[in-house]
């Protein structure tokens, strides 16, 4: 699995032949666009930063979008998306979680959220995460300290902070990053390769990219 990071809460996550969009960005956003063929599409949050679906077709055909909450499957992949809430854009919203299984590991995308009230259901699988994404700090979502209290609640085995930098508010990572207390120093990817075996033994393991 190759995942790389377009701004913003967008991300792409490739395996084999497969391709998947989390939140992709808009051609209405401020925002700058990446444009990619996409197999999935998950939208968290309906707002032109995240909702860019049109950005990551295959030419004349359209990738699978998923924008709710619900069960679904394709090409293997199983795919959860569950409730929450955002005030993204100065209002609340419907923000959608996903919890996605493919190549035998457990991706948790919180996508916009600005809550840690996850339903209960979802709250259940927790203890299983392998790769969680989780906002970072600025309007709408999580904010620094509670965001990284969140994260380690989980015990995931990566952390992948987003929603910081342009969409963020300032030193929202930095202030993330002290919240871990190790005074290790974490240096920027282009890209998180990663297969089953490398996450064993790893908890809360973060993961930036540049």
């Amino acid at each position: 699995m190759i995942i790389t990071h377009h701004g913003a809460n967008f991300f792409k996550v490739a395996f084999g032949d497969t391709t998947i969009a989390f939140s992709p960005i808009a051609k209405d956003s401020k925002l700058k666009q990446v444009r990619f063929g996409a197999d999935i599409t998950l939208i968290s949050l309906d707002h032109p930063d995240m909702n860019g679906a049109d950005q990551v077709a295959h030419g004349d055909r359209a990738p699978l979008v998923i924008s709710g909450p619900g069960e679904y499957e394709s090409n293997d992949i199983l795919i959860k998306g569950y409730p929450t809430t955002s005030t993204y854009g100065g209002e609340e919203r419907i923000n959608t979680v996903y919890l996605v299984t493919m190549e035998k590991m457990l991706l948790l995308y919180l996508g916009a959220t600005n809550t840690k009230q996850l339903p209960q259901e979802l709250r259940e699988a927790l203890d299983l995460i392998d790769i969680l994404f989780v906002p970072i700090g600025g309007e709408g979502v999580l904010q620094p300290a509670e965001a990284y209290e969140f994260a380690v609640s989980i015990e995931p085995k990566v952390v992948i902070p987003m929603h910081h930098g342009v969409v963020g508010v300032k030193g929202a990572l930095d202030a993330f990053l002290k919240e871990e207390g190790s005074g290790e120093k974490h240096t920027p990817v282009e890209k998180f390769t990663v297969k089953p075996r490398d996450l064993e033994g790893k908890q809360n393991e973060i993961v930036m990219f540049a």
